[in-house]
């Protein structure tokens, strides 16, 4: 069985969720399955592992409505996608399409790299739910990365397809911590559009003297200005615009925790990444958060700085500290991209299958 994986949504720069997702399942798939996959850039290789690849034109291009017949030529029997926005006019081979989330209903948004033409469709697409309905439905199968997210495709009827878990996962990390960072440091990982919340966490810095919120991710000049404007007088918060794999790695290690206050999530890989170092995590109480995290996290109203704070400074408390942390590690473990290879494989199983039978 010959699987391809449209590598497409790869960032040329560096890893955003879907980005890192789509790439760590191909190398994952790639030790169990006979697997390549599908760029639109050559520049994208350089966040991809070795496997062969095939290039064609850009998902967002206006040639994916025929997309299908390039991707014929590569003889494959199932192709996955980490997005369900793939063109399938006259597709031959199984196809498995991945819905990640649903925030965009509640939030619609869209993210701020998407051109202006894209991001008005975009908005027009979350107004209902049936362009989903339409997009899943072209699939043999339906991939989605958590149970929340899969409930909640069941609760709207996106899809008579079948619905099938492939999971995301932390990075391997070798060495978990074993005793708190000497100093007093918050780590928030993650995108800052309005339904991240980062507003929260920064108004909770107001109750904590001594510590300082580490925002990591890329930042727009504007936003930045917006959330400097908010930062309570005395409060420590710094804006990295931007860490390294071994940056974000190391100020994990030296953390008292890992927050997110969202309000909305498909996964919440930072969550994961944390764990997987011994480091407790501060998390809003969502459901999404409550399936990754189990016990191994704190959870706080989404809506209150003072809740995150004393969330904080419950931490301060060694022993607690080390409870946490080896939930943690524990926790974590149960995530691997192995095992969503696994699922992978088991779902391009029974995509051909089906296909055989009718």
């Amino acid at each position: 069985m010959k699987i391809v994986i449209d590598a497409r949504f790869t960032r040329t720069d560096h890893h955003d969720g879907i980005s890192r997702y789509g790439a760590s399942l191909i190398a994952a798939t790639a030790k169990i399955a006979d697997v390549s996959m599908l760029v639109s850039d050559e520049r994208q290789l350089a966040l991809l592992p070795d496997v062969p690849y095939t290039l064609i034109s850009s998902p967002l291009s206006p040639l994916e409505l025929f997309v299908a017949r390039k991707v014929n030529a590569t003889g494959a029997d199932v192709v996955v996608c980490p997005m369900q926005t793939m063109g399938t006019w006259g597709r031959k081979y199984g196809l498995i399409l991945t819905l990640h989330d649903l925030i965009y209903y509640e939030h619609p948004a869209p993210p701020g790299f998407l051109p202006a033409p894209v991001r008005l469709l975009w908005r027009l697409y979350h107004k209902a739910f049936w362009p989903q309905r339409v997009l899943l439905n072209r699939a043999d199968t339906v991939a989605t990365i958590s149970q929340t997210t899969a409930a909640l495709m069941a609760k709207y009827r996106l899809t008579r397809r079948p619905v099938r878990i492939i999971a995301n996962a932390p990075q391997p990390r070798r060495n978990p911590v074993t005793r708190r960072g000497a100093g007093k440091s918050i780590i928030y990982m993650g995108s800052f559009m309005p339904y991240k919340n980062v507003e929260t966490m920064v108004a909770g810095m107001a109750g904590l003297p001594g510590y300082t919120l580490h925002l990591l991710s890329r930042i727009t000049p504007q936003r930045r200005a917006e959330l400097e404007a908010i930062v309570p007088a005395g409060a420590s918060v710094l804006f990295h615009n931007g860490v390294t794999d071994a940056e974000y790695d190391g100020l994990l290690r030296r953390a008292t925790a890992l927050v997110s206050l969202s309000k909305a999530e498909g996964y919440g890989l930072p969550l994961v990444e944390a764990m997987a170092v011994g480091t407790p995590v501060i998390a809003s109480d969502i459901p999404i958060f409550r399936e990754v995290g189990a016990d191994a996290a704190l959870y706080v109203d989404p809506e209150s700085p003072g809740q995150f704070a004393d969330a904080v400074g419950q931490l301060q408390d060694d022993g607690h500290w080390q409870d946490m942390s080896r939930r943690s590690i524990a926790r974590a473990a149960e995530f691997s991209w192995d095992e969503s290879a696994r699922q992978l494989v088991d779902a391009a199983h029974e995509v051909v299958a089906k296909r055989r039978r009718a």
